[in-house]
């Protein structure tokens, strides 16, 4: 039986994350969280001295050097750099000034694509990102792209560092927000847009039992008998 792959895509704070884990969750998938490895190369380069603008030759070196690891822990994943786990560190607000300028770095991406592809390999899969359903597994199965208001998805945000207890104001995450909405859409290189076969999900006033329900009924009418769980 072909391995199954659900491809979510979204911008910052739509609900893609959390609506993943719950579907992976209840279908009994393994959750990719691609978001979270684009932190961790962000977190090394962050401590190996780099700043903005980028010290492209620092990015080469820690392409060629770095290890990451995601490995299931309830319905999340443990994220290990270079044998380490960074799953609290790569939430910090350092890394979400850094992230968008390193993932959009051409290099950076196609090491990214290659990793995520070897992980998700025969296994049943929820992956989310902002370019799953066109770069990284555009034959994917099933096809989400989830958006929201930017006031409730700086409120989501806010209230997941808070219970992470990392720093962050509502103005802050706003303006973080709309810098990497832009900056994500406007990169040359895997930039954010809906696939044409996605199917478009607006989370603005849905809670994230109704988001996981919404998401979770797609995916069981897109798959066939034989492939449905029990």
């Amino acid at each position: 039986m072909p391995s199954i792959i659900v491809a979510i895509d979204g911008g910052a704070g739509s609900g893609k994350s959390t609506t993943a884990k719950g579907v992976a969750r209840e279908l009994n998938f393994f959750y990719l969280d691609t978001g979270a490895m684009y932190r961790a190369v962000t977190l090394k380069y962050i401590r190996c001295g780099g700043s903005e603008p980028l010290d492209m030759k620092l990015v080469q070196e820690i392409i060629g050097s770095t290890h990451i690891d995601l490995v299931a822990h309830n319905d999340d994943n443990r994220v290990y750099l270079d044998g380490r786990d960074v799953t609290l560190d790569i939430r910090m607000p350092e890394v979400n000034k850094m992230v968008s300028p390193i993932s959009a770095v051409r290099e950076v991406r196609e090491w990214m694509v290659n990793l995520q592809r070897l992980v998700a390999r025969d296994k049943n899969v929820v992956c989310e990102g902002r370019d799953i359903g066109t770069v990284v597994f555009p034959h994917a199965q099933v096809k989400i792209f989830m958006y929201a208001d930017l006031e409730v998805r700086a409120q989501r945000r806010v209230r997941e560092c808070a219970e992470k207890e990392i720093p962050a104001t509502l103005d802050e995450v706003v303006e973080n927000l709309k810098f990497r909405d832009n900056y994500d859409s406007g990169r040359k290189h895997s930039p954010l847009k809906k696939a044409d076969d996605a199917i478009e999900v607006d989370t603005t006033l849905l809670s994230i039992e109704e988001e996981i329900a919404l998401v979770r009924k797609i995916v069981l009418e897109k798959m066939s008998p034989t492939q449905s769980p029990s």
